[in-house]
């Protein structure tokens, strides 16, 4: 299995990378001892519009890979269905790709080939946002699948 996450734009030194970085270690650490591997990061950054960075978000993603993007339109997951699906997608050795996109949102034709999409609430969230907001969940399904007791809900 293999992790990645695709996002356009490029996150600065700050405290939005601080914090992604922070939790992708803990995320690391956590998962090396349940077939999780570290996450991969791929940044998209391209000018023109949402056509342009649909092209160049294709050719970002891995083949093969289950593709899971972050929309307003998608389903709600509690952390431990996150968990669950993670961990599913681990135990049927299926690598996955998050994809968050930029400014202006994921082109309809990437969302349509997408196996999941999910919302991280019905409030729109800036996409640095998100990426800091994916690796925390990312961090907390790895406790949640470990046992635990980050998670209490």
């Amino acid at each position: 299995m293999q992790i990645h996450l695709v996002a356009v734009g490029r996150l600065r030194k700050g405290p939005e990378r601080a914090l992604v970085d922070d939790y992708l270690d803990r995320f690391a650490k956590t998962g090396r001892g349940l077939g999780l591997p570290s996450v991969s990061v791929t940044e998209v950054e391209v000018k023109g519009g949402m056509a342009a960075e649909a092209q160049a978000i294709a050719k970002a993603l891995p083949p093969g890979a289950a593709l899971v993007t972050l929309d307003e339109r998608g389903r709600v997951l509690t952390s431990p269905d996150f968990a669950a699906k993670l961990g599913a997608w681990r135990d049927d050795a299926r690598d996955v790709t998050f994809l968050i996109g930029g400014a202006d949102g994921i082109d309809p034709a990437l969302r349509q080939r997408a196996d999941l999409s999910i919302s991280l609430g019905a409030m729109v969230w800036p996409h640095m946002l998100v990426r800091v907001m994916l690796a925390e969940q990312l961090y907390r399904a790895a406790s949640i699948l470990a046992g635990a007791p980050y998670h209490r809900a």
